[in-house]
């Protein structure tokens, strides 16, 4: 069985995780996105379609030099 991804889930994923929590939550919601974890790491669409997101894309990075 093959499962096709759609880009615009994906592009509702990447808005969501950079928004506020209300807004988040009304990104998923009007994209049809089911969060099954409260860190959106797995969700799935409509249709079923399984989408994970590692928890590196969910956080800032603790890595990096500031300047200045």
């Amino acid at each position: 069985m093959n499962v096709v991804f759609f880009p615009e889930i994906w592009d509702a994923l990447r808005a969501a995780a950079e928004a506020e929590l209300i807004l988040a939550q009304t990104i998923v919601d009007s994209a049809g996105v089911i969060v099954q974890s409260a860190d959106l790491t797995i969700c799935y669409d409509e249709r079923g379609a399984k989408y994970e997101l590692p928890k590196y894309v969910l956080s800032e990075p603790t890595n990096l030099i500031r300047d200045g």
